[in-house]
């Protein structure tokens, strides 16, 4: 028996194409643009970018999630220096929603993970992202080039986790120089332990929601910062108190006026 032909997609009128592509899943698309500079330009044409979310991810692994809505597929390409890993695929459902994974094995997993940020972004027409989740003491060294990357290619994103793995480690500058470099629109979650109490990181402006785990470096100023998205944040024991304290000292300040 002959092999079958390959599929004349490229031969296909201009919509006939753009029903093929509702049919592929994010990583086959991405697979699809890279056979050819004429793929990939046609790709760039499809309207298929607004259905689709793109998270990041600096875990162990470094994760680019394409994530679907209105139950759309989701898939999740991971970098890993465990060459055992490469090529494999799993999937899972989560939530009524089809997640895949895809692993690829790299020798510099952060500076791949950069090139396939910037091709994905371009390939799904985006600037901003929704979720960037960051763990802080993972990367150490490469902390500040992969923030300068996510400065340069990234104008916003919805929501910025930090986190870190060991509560020891000192992550403050680097976490710190992140706010400082990224626009963080909607919702801020830090789960760092900080160091210093004299810690100064930059409060993302008009967030609708803000949680933290450590605060006790936040002072009256930077509660003045936080105070217009309180009723939609998670705080700790700590911050709580002080941020009594300081309303009740605000309070009376504004009597005696």
């Amino acid at each position: 028996m002959n092999p079958p032909k390959p599929f004349p997609i490229l031969r296909l009128p201009f919509l006939a194409i753009e029903e093929v592509f509702k049919a592929m899943d994010p990583i086959e698309i991405i697979n699809f643009s890279m056979i050819s500079k004429r793929t990939k330009t046609v790709t760039k044409k499809m309207t298929f970018s607004s259905k689709y979310a793109i998270d990041l991810g600096i875990y162990e692994t470094m994760e680019i999630a394409i994530n679907g809505t209105n139950g759309l597929v989701s898939c999740i390409y991971l970098l890993t220096s465990n060459e055992r890993m490469d090529g494999k695929v799993g999937e899972y459902e989560n939530n009524g929603f089809i997640e895949r994974k895809v692993y690829n094995y790299s020798k510099d997993p952060v500076e791949e993970w950069k090139q396939v940020c910037k091709y994905i972004l371009d390939i799904f027409k985006r600037q901003a992202i929704d979720v960037l989740s960051m763990t802080m003491d993972v990367f150490v060294d490469q902390n500040v080039s992969i923030i300068d990357f996510l400065n340069t290619n990234v104008k916003s994103v919805n929501g910025c986790n930090v986190l870190q793995l060991e509560e020891e480690n000192d992550v403050d500058e680097h976490a710190a120089y992140l706010l400082e470099n990224i626009k963080v629109n909607n919702k801020f979650q830090s789960n760092l332990d900080t160091k210093n109490v004299n810690f100064d990181m930059k409060i993302p402006k008009n967030l609708k929601e803000f949680y933290i785990k450590k605060a006790d470096w936040i002072g009256y100023d930077k509660l003045l910062e936080i105070d217009s998205v309180r009723t939609h944040s998670m705080i700790d024991e700590s911050f709580e108190k002080m941020y009594n304290f300081y309303l009740g000292t605000k309070d009376l300040n504004d009597e005696v006026e």
